[in-house]
């Protein structure tokens, strides 16, 4: 059975799948590590590379990866630069679109002379293009084009570069917002997550059935769209998978997420302009470009770092950790105020490769129910639906309009983030609540989904009208106000 909408993932699936099988057989020697290479590309043809020699060495480069990847590089997302090599690198070129036209519109647009006429063809002298893409305008036949690395043109924060030497791709730390868009879109899966699916593993093992210590499942609301296309798949069935794997509880981050809609609502009353803090992705993107409207930025948790906060005060020698469709979570989990809370983050990739693991067939389990959170908190899967929450905890919370108005701005994607945030910087963006989600549709258009084919809103909001709990005083009465 197929997961993934394409083979990049499903490479990836393979290596970390092999990883938490010796992670749970506890077998990560040296010797078994080197025997997965051999596993995924066995002797035969190639059948993404030039030979299988090549394929097993970039094996080995993803198997570092599966293991928690370059130490010495803080950065969630690194690049495999054996696996790098093969996008066009040649930036504006011409195409045998070109018809030799007589009127040389590019040549005599051309700031450089970077354009001559051979052959009645137009060539371009790459020792003196600046890429200006001043020629590609006016051509007439569409004929000039400028190729982009699908890396660099998936990166919106510029965090990533072609090195002139090499050709390979470099990340800038100090700009990259670990929002896993250049993950996703390399089409030979040259760049990748680190993963912590050893880690994870190894506190399954070490809890001894949940007997010297209980470890604790967060899933974001996006696990209702991950198995949209394979209709015997029910969340319900996952839900009991994940327990099969070794969790003790499994627990909606929804919940967190009624928790911190109610207390964003009375923080905005408060300071009278906010920008949420649910996407770390987006956190990090103020934080790195918008400095100075930083301290607007919502001093609550996220519903992951909240949840996995209350879990801690019930129960301090348990273990939490977060399964989800977000690479930043990653970088957000190292953060001062979550790393005591959050133990350890997976994607739903890693989820998916530990059922593989343990040979849980998904299709044939009994269903468990989650009942944890509202409507609302469920919602905060797609975008929009934050802002849809604190609406409610405001309602719910008895602020009147006379009191205050709440004037949102939801954005949907990173162009529309920064649109939102540059307005701000400069004082005259007329809302006063920003909801920033850099990914496109919210969290189900998260970069670590199992497919990026199914993004539809109706399916969380389907699943949030499944809530029991219908407001979001009713989902998180069962705590006092010592928890939140």
């Amino acid at each position: 059975m197929t997961y993934f909408d394409n083979d990049v993932q499903q490479l990836k699936y393979e290596v970390l799948s092999e990883i938490a099988k010796l992670a749970f057989e506890n077998s990560l020697t040296t010797e078994n590590l080197l025997d997965v290479a051999s596993i995924i590309v066995p002797e035969g043809e190639a059948r993404m590379r030039c030979c299988i020699y090549k394929e097993r060495a970039i094996v080995n480069e993803r198997v570092k990866l599966a293991l928690g990847g370059d130490s010495k590089n803080p950065n969630l997302v690194e690049v495999l630069k054996i696996a790098c090599d093969e996008c066009p690198v040649d930036g504006i070129v011409v195409t045998q679109s070109c018809r030799g036209c007589i009127a040389h519109k590019c040549a005599n647009i051309c700031p450089k002379n970077a354009i001559t006429i051979v052959n009645r063809r137009a060539v371009i002298e790459k020792s003196k293009c600046v890429e200006c893409g001043r020629c590609a305008t006016v051509c007439s036949y569409n004929a000039i084009v400028k190729l982009i690395r699908p890396c660099v043109n998936a990166c919106k924060v510029n965090a990533i570069s072609i090195d002139k030497d090499t050709k390979k791709a470099v990340i800038k730390n100090d700009k990259c917002i670990s929002c896993g868009s250049c993950v996703y879109h390399c089409p030979f899966g040259a760049i990748m997550d680190k993963s912590y699916i050893t880690q994870a593993v190894r506190m399954i093992r070490e809890a001894d059935d949940n007997k010297v210590y209980k470890i604790y499942a967060i899933v974001a609301p996006s696990l209702v769209s991950q198995y949209a296309n394979i209709p015997e798949i029910t969340t319900d069935k996952v839900v009991t998978a994940i327990k099969q794997i070794g969790f003790h509880s499994v627990i909606e981050a929804a919940l967190g997420a009624d928790m911190v809609a109610a207390m964003e609502a009375e923080e905005l009353v408060e300071k009278g302009f906010l920008t949420s803090s649910c996407c770390p992705a987006f956190v990090q993107f103020i934080r790195r470009n918008y400095p100075t409207i930083a301290g607007n930025i919502s001093h609550n948790l996220s519903p992951m770092a909240q949840l996995a906060k209350v879990i801690k005060q019930m129960d301090p020698t348990g273990k939490v950790v977060f399964i989800g469709p977000c690479i930043a979570k990653k970088a957000e989990r190292r953060n001062e105020n979550v790393k005591d809370y959050v133990d350890c983050v997976l994607t739903f990739e890693e989820m998916q490769a530990m059922f593989q693991a343990k040979k849980i067939d998904l299709e044939t389990l009994e269903e468990t129910a989650l009942d944890n959170a509202s409507y609302f908190g469920r919602i905060f899967a797609h975008s929009g639906g934050l802002t849809t929450a604190v609406g409610q905890a405001l309602k719910e919370q008895n602020i009147t309009t006379e009191q205050f108005t709440c004037k949102p701005l939801i954005c949907n994607g990173i162009s529309e983030c920064k649109t939102a945030l540059l307005k701000a910087s400069k004082g005259v963006l007329s809302e006063n609540f920003i909801e920033g989600m850099i990914c496109e549709g919210g969290c189900i258009g998260g970069p670590a989904c199992l497919s990026h084919s199914s993004k539809d809103k109706n399916l969380v909001d389907t699943y949030g009208h499944q809530a029991i709990e219908k407001t979001i005083a009713n989902a998180i009465s069962i705590f006092d106000e010592s928890f939140m």
